[in-house]
């Protein structure tokens, strides 16, 4: 029998899981495997407040709140501004791009992800909406492809999919009967066949990889023999399916997954920061380290995810039950 207290604390442990997951990666992003063990052998604490992962994160935790989780490409855009003078020095190109775009009213929100660089800036801070929509991975995708054009569209739409994909997995991950294979499965069951293909292949092709070594050296290595790695490391065609293979290789568990993810490289920070929202939401936080926790505590930071974390609930409660209007309607 689950309880309210079960979802309480996945939705934490997805919170405390992406926050962990961008710290621990920050400081050795852009850095391939075999200079993080040559220079720390195996990374595994976290210092800091996290990188522009942690901060859109923020801003669409606002959004949604502010919009009582009714949040798409506009109220998403109307955060960035109200937080643009706080954030903006850690933004990246694509996300500098978008907001000057909406600031000059050079065009609107649901245009401005048109001609942005590829990048993972909009996955990397989305498993807010799958909090959101948890238990509900389609409406979450859906919801997602609206939010997550702000930054990435057109000829980038591929990192829309990619986002999708986030939240989705992180939605399947907050079921109480979730399986790491459910939660896999789920985050290319809701994108779009055609359009989404690019994505849906890479995911499949990396978690098959995964699947295939059953080794998370073996498998790093493999990745980073392979075609996956982009000229541009934080090509959200190389982030999310390592981010997802990882998840699997963990078997779901918070600590393996946030350190497989910040000792595999490349993108650190950005790959540990989803895979570690992504298995926060799926085990919760008596699967992360209990020094990890003492951390958030100490920094009086506990308090802050936990009043976050019932906000999120709440929304996602009246969603619910706002969609299930026509079951009351229509016994």
């Amino acid at each position: 029998m689950t309880t309210p207290n079960a979802l309480r604390d996945k939705v934490i442990g997805c919170l405390l899981g992406g926050l962990i997951g961008d710290a621990m990666g920050a400081p050795v992003e852009g850095w391939n495997y075999k200079q993080i063990e040559e220079k720390h052998g195996w990374v595994k604490d976290f210092s800091g407040d996290g990188t522009d992962d942690s901060a859109i994160k923020a801003i669409l935790c606002e959004a949604i709140i502010a919009s009582d989780g009714h949040v798409r490409a506009d109220e998403f855009a109307e955060s960035f501004l109200r937080n643009k003078d706080k954030y903006s020095h850690l933004f990246f190109i694509p996300v500098r791009n978008m907001l000057h775009k909406v600031e000059e009213k050079l065009t609107l929100p649901v245009h401005a992800g048109w001609g942005n660089m590829q990048s993972s800036s909009s996955a990397m801070a989305i498993s807010p909406m799958g909090i959101i929509n948890a238990c509900n991975p389609r409406q979450a995708a859906l919801q997602t492809y609206d939010v997550a054009g702000l930054i990435h569209a057109g000829d980038s739409g591929f990192c829309r999919d990619g986002a999708c994909a986030m939240a989705a997995a992180v939605a399947a991950a907050l079921c109480p009967d979730a399986t790491v294979e459910s939660v896999v499965n789920a985050s290319t069951a809701h994108l779009h066949k055609i359009s989404a293909a690019e994505m849906i292949g890479l995911i499949q092709r990396a978690v098959g990889w995964a699947k295939q070594a059953g080794d998370y050296t073996v498998f790093r290595e493999q990745y980073y023999a392979s075609d996956m790695l982009r000229l541009v490391f934080c090509d959200s065609r190389e982030t999310i399916p390592a981010a997802m293979a990882l998840f699997w290789l963990a078997g779901g568990d918070a600590t393996k997954t946030i350190e497989f993810a910040a000792n595999f490289g490349r993108d650190a920070d950005t790959i540990a920061t989803m895979a570690g929202a992504l298995a926060g939401a799926f085990s919760g936080t008596a699967a992360m380290r209990p020094e990890w926790l003492a951390k958030f505590e100490q920094a009086g930071a506990m308090a802050k995810q936990q009043q976050l974390a019932e906000q999120l609930i709440s929304i996602c409660r009246t969603k619910a039950q706002q969609q299930a209007t026509f079951l009351r309607a229509y016994p």
